[in-house]
């Protein structure tokens, strides 16, 4: 499936900002089932230094300075990117879901040769943390011995269940205890939890961050803009690589969802964030997602 992606942010305050310094990650990924094409940015005011870089994980990580007056600044990326569906070795997914830890020694995944690739995601991060409560919830979907596909889809199953999408319930600083408790939150939320769940376990878990394509009801007409800005699970398996879990929607991801960047939180791979200098007391930010089909 072919998308045009244009992601604009926009910002505004009710006083003159004279220096703005930020960091983007808008660039979707080249990987085994996606293709960016033609990609660009525009910043207004348009920013006196703009650069960017590969950072650790293979993003594209990218930074500007605005340095004209403003009281409103809007980023845009446009990206022409193609998806298809992953596709995943079944005989991995079939592997005992003990055998895919990557720093448990005699382990299918300690003798993989990619195993390096995971252990960073196997630890608690920034905003993933590890709490006690987390390994109590999560383990009750790996039983000893069950294949691994099985157990952290079944995880997947149940944290769509076990909490509500509620925007506006937390904030981008709530911990994995706090959700645990209320069971209300968004997608960065929903993904936050199901990561620290793997990682309890000793698995390798990733948060991505991307664009999910809407689907209109029927008989409606798509609503340009409607679409949005989303995050999911990856599971690291020998033999496999990464597997990607949708717990907001309760699904594998599919040729609907744009892969833009992945990291061990939210924290690594914010689409747009930075620092301003200014007298402003308030300000405000509307962000816009289009990901319109092209066939």
């Amino acid at each position: 499936m072919r998308y045009r992606v244009q992601h604009t942010t926009t910002y505004t305050y009710d006083d003159e900002v004279t220096d703005s310094y930020g960091v983007f990650h808008l660039r979707p990924r080249n990987l085994d089932w996606q293709r960016c094409g033609d990609h660009e940015v525009s910043i207004d005011p348009a920013p006196a230094d703009l650069f960017g870089h590969v950072d650790l994980y293979g993003n594209q990580k990218s930074y500007f300075h605005v340095v004209e007056p403003h009281t409103e600044l809007v980023v845009t990326a446009t990206s022409m990117v193609e998806i298809d569906s992953p596709v995943y070795v079944e005989e991995a997914l079939a592997l005992p879901w003990e055998e895919c830890r990557p720093l448990v020694p005699g382990t299918a995944a300690a003798a993989d040769s990619e195993a390096w690739q995971a252990t960073d995601f196997v630890f608690a991060s920034t905003m993933v943390d590890i709490p006690p409560g987390v390994r109590d919830y999560a383990e009750r979907s790996f039983a000893p011995g069950r294949p691994v596909g099985e157990s952290v889809t079944e995880l997947m199953h149940r944290v769509f269940d076990d909490f509500t999408y509620k925007s506006g319930s937390t904030t981008v600083s709530t911990r994995v205890a706090e959700l645990l408790e209320r069971r209300t939150g968004v997608c960065q939320d929903f993904a936050h939890v199901m990561v620290s769940g793997l990682r309890s376990l000793g698995l390798a878990g990733r948060y991505v961050s991307g664009y999910l394509a809407t689907r209109p009801p029927p008989g409606k007409p798509r609503l340009v803009g409607a679409d949005a800005s989303h995050a999911w699970v990856g599971c690291w398996i020998p033999g496999n690589g990464w597997m990607y879990l949708d717990p907001t929607n309760n699904r594998l991801i599919d040729a609907s969802h744009a892969t833009v960047a992945w990291g061990r939180d939210y924290a690594d791979v914010t689409p747009v964030k930075g620092v301003i200098f200014t007298e402003a007391k308030s300000s405000t930010m509307k962000v816009s997602v289009d990901m319109a089909p092209l066939e």
